[in-house]
């Protein structure tokens, strides 16, 4: 255990201040921020043994992002998750106590022995913790956004005035590299959510006017919720909102991974586009992967049925279209309300392909192009004139596949425990915002 000296180097800490201005000019991301801050500041001489940061996201699906540093072992980051309730534990922590008593800092002397004020010092203890400081730092007045945190030692002396008054103001130069790293993170949080991951970054890197956009070739995949409308006037608006949801993480989750990406939702199906070259190579690696991912959700809806029967609902079901081709991306709308899209003759065919799954009783058409390069085994239902298409069409659908025996991830369960530290505390932060329970900045 350090017995380091009560004083603290302003020069060194300048110098990490000085590190944190130019990390925001520069656009560092949140885990270089903390990271890069808490190195530094074990460097200059305060005797840091254990950091634990977490930033709110305001993130469509994730509410947190969590850090925890050691000394020892170095930088963790914990997950991310929106969910709902206030775990016993954490009704129990610092944390919490800090919100629901409107304070900002909160100081404890951990001792070798003797009664504990919260069950996470017993932990601290094991560490050789022996002064702890929590905080609440928002990002300006009303906002959803924040950093929370503590600072830990063990130093047998544990913190001192001077380090207590260093620590207070390299919290300030944190918060603010921070905020701007999480305001970048939005923005591409924000842009990959809605957008989707290219789309997202081909905005970012500046294709913002009207009319910006190129012309590639890809593999498309267009799927379709069967029956929806019946669904929704016969189980009402939640129920139907619920399993539009259930459905889109079963089926559509695959074609977002492994070279495909979900390009848009279209009431209640999706378009997702598996970027390739002009060569028969990468044609031929796009449509496999596209057919694996085919195989998959068709799987993971099986899943789905086999939870919603035990829940007495009805089985979904649906139709799914692939096709290759020539696809426009680019910016589309009025002047100053744009969407990023795909549009082009292959997204009006592989839409008419999904169609005639209605009209063939089967679950997946392809066109004859698309069955060509991704290989299997395929069987013609027959040849079809696509509105548009001045010659016929050969559509085909693939054989019978067998199910895989390693299941992919659940996709029914839309509860999850076991939530990670950083997790439990924004959602502590969020719930006492709701309450009324207002932390000052």
């Amino acid at each position: 255990m350090p017995n380091s000296p009560s004083s603290v180097s302003d020069i060194f800490l300048d110098k990490v201040a000085e590190w944190l201005t130019q990390a925001a000019l520069k656009g560092e991301n949140l885990e270089s921020v903390v990271r890069g801050f808490c190195d530094r500041i074990a460097a200059s001489g305060l005797p840091i043994a254990r950091v634990h940061l977490t930033f709110s996201m305001l993130h469509p699906l994730y509410g947190s992002l969590g850090f925890t540093w050691r000394r020892a072992s170095g930088l963790t980051i914990e997950g991310y998750r929106h969910t709902d309730g206030e775990p016993e534990r954490f009704l129990q922590s610092p944390y919490y106590h800090l919100l629901t008593s409107n304070l900002d800092y909160m100081r404890r002397r951990i001792d070798v022995d003797g009664p504990l004020d919260f069950p996470i010092f017993a932990e601290l203890r094991e560490e050789k913790i022996t002064d702890y400081i929590a905080f609440v730092q928002r990002f300006g007045e009303g906002s959803v956004q924040g950093m929370m945190g503590s600072w830990s030692t063990d130093a047998a002396s544990g913190f001192s005035e001077p380090m207590i008054g260093a620590l207070l103001r390299m919290q300030n130069h944190l918060a603010l590299a921070a905020k701007m790293a999480v305001l970048g993170k939005l923005a591409s949080n924000m842009l990959t959510t809605y957008l989707g991951g290219d789309a997202g970054r081909r905005v970012l890197n500046g294709q913002v006017r009207r009319g910006d956009g190129e012309t590639i070739r890809a593999v498309l995949v267009m799927g379709d919720m069967r029956q929806s409308t019946m669904l929704a006037e016969k189980e009402g608006r939640q129920v139907y909102i619920n399993t539009l949801n259930e459905f889109f993480d079963a089926i559509a989750a695959p074609f977002n991974r492994n070279g495909g990406e979900i390009m848009s939702f279209l009431g209640d199906g999706f378009l997702a586009v598996y970027p390739c070259d002009r060569h028969k190579e990468p044609s031929r690696v796009a449509c496999r992967a596209a057919l694996a991912a085919v195989h998959q959700a068709q799987d993971r809806i099986a899943q789905l049925n086999e939870a919603r029967i035990g829940r007495d609902l009805v089985s979904v079901r649906y139709g799914i279209g692939l096709h290759v081709g020539n696809v426009m991306f680019g910016n589309v709308g009025l002047r100053d309300r744009l969407t990023f899209s795909a549009f082009g003759a292959a997204v009006n065919e592989v839409e008419r392909l999904q169609s005639l799954t209605k009209k063939y009783s089967r679950e997946v058409i392809a066109s004859k192009a698309f069955a060509g390069y991704s290989g299997g085994d395929w069987v013609t239902l027959g040849e079809e004139k696509l509105r548009g298409v001045r010659n016929k069409v050969t559509v085909l659908h693939p054989a019978p596949f067998v199910a895989m025996t390693d299941r992919d991830d659940t996709v029914f369960d839309a509860t999850a425990d076991g939530l990670s530290e950083a997790e439990q505390v924004i959602l502590l932060h969020r719930d006492a915002r709701k309450k009324d329970i207002r932390p000052q900045a």
